[in-house]
């Protein structure tokens, strides 16, 4: 998914949290082009990433039927993203509900669906489209998330997408968790992952308590996406997002009467500093300049060597928007 903020600020990540904490993120609307709101946990005014986490948008359930709002245009319907560059990123696609089509600029074309992961690589650079297609299923619910790639890796690893339909699961005493990145309780996910990261899909059945095991050097936090839980003195809901700090080896879970499914988010804290502005990751502003300058050129040019065009796609790429009159500099990555 991209960023499609048109005065988008810039966010400079760096250090770490220690310790267990209760910390209430509260998410912000966004709306994407003309068809998707979202509510974006991450970045948040006070913490900027969760591990290597460092954007996460929640949308829907949006009904796709009916064209009900000011943002709707006739004859789209669902999300409509044209194709847009990443950089020193990895970007992971997961359905609650509903289908979208995937196009990339490595000649990827996918369908991403329920329970299925989507991940995309971008290294040095790659370009990416999502759209809702005509016969996508009538409800669209979902999560977009970015990872931030390690600078030993991120202008090296190659741009790649991976798709993995049968993702290990676990079964708890009323609760079920599908890994969808790294490991939990000692099951992993054979997505990739270029630092210790945790993602898994989680249920609790309506009023029963989950004592789920943690690693203590690793920071969680909890997205609901039905339902809602107790863990702690927070009681986050529907598209609220719950922060638990480092340094637990465990933690209880408490469904509400109704029960509760969340995406569980973690990793170890990451210590380099990094820079985020609209679709790009880099480490100076310097970094973002060029990246945005080889993106329009590319726009202008029908590609060049590090950002293709996307094949397949029926329409035009997203231009970049203006870079901020100051220079971009660096930001704690929690207040």
């Amino acid at each position: 998914m991209s960023d499609l903020e048109k005065d988008p600020a810039e966010v400079v990540c760096s250090g770490a949290g220690g310790g267990p904490v209760f910390e209430f993120l509260e998410p912000r609307e966004v709306v994407l082009g003309r068809t998707t709101k979202v509510r974006r946990l991450l970045p948040n005014k006070n913490r900027r990433m969760v591990g290597a986490w460092c954007f996460v948008d929640h949308y829907g359930p949006d009904d796709l039927s009916r064209r009900v709002d000011s943002y709707d245009v006739p004859g789209e319907r669902g999300m409509q993203v044209p194709p847009h560059p990443h950089t020193s990123l990895q970007t992971v696609s997961w359905l609650f509900e509903g289908e979208i089509e995937h196009r990339d600029s490595v000649g990827s074309h996918a369908l991403v669906r329920p329970g299925e992961l989507n991940i995309m690589t971008a290294g040095n650079g790659i370009a990416h489209s999502e759209v809702s297609t005509p016969t996508a299923p009538p409800t669209l619910h979902g999560a977009q998330l970015w990872v931030a790639l390690p600078d030993a890796v991120r202008t090296t690893v190659p741009p790649a997408f991976n798709a993995y339909a049968d993702l290990p699961t676990l079964d708890f005493d009323g609760a079920h968790a599908t890994v969808m990145i790294g490991s939990v309780a000692g099951i992993t996910s054979p997505a990739p992952a270029y630092t210790p990261l945790v993602g898994a899909d989680i249920t609790i059945d309506p009023g029963r308590t989950l004592t789920l095991p943690l690693t203590p050097s690793n920071e969680y936090a909890v997205l609901i996406v039905e339902g809602s839980l107790t863990v702690g003195e927070l009681s986050p809901g529907f598209g609220e997002m719950a922060y638990l700090g480092t340094a637990r080896d465990s933690i209880d879970l408490v469904a509400s009467d109704n029960g509760v499914r969340f995406l569980l988010l973690g990793g170890e804290p990451f210590e380099e500093q990094l820079v985020m502005w609209w679709n790009f990751i880099g480490r100076s502003h310097e970094e973002i300049v060029t990246a945005r300058e080889s993106w329009q050129s590319a726009i202008a040019t029908a590609g060049n060597d590090r950002f293709r065009m996307v094949p397949g796609y029926d329409g035009d790429p997203l231009p970049a928007p203006a870079l901020p009159a100051t220079v971009l500099k660096p930001r704690p990555r929690a207040r």
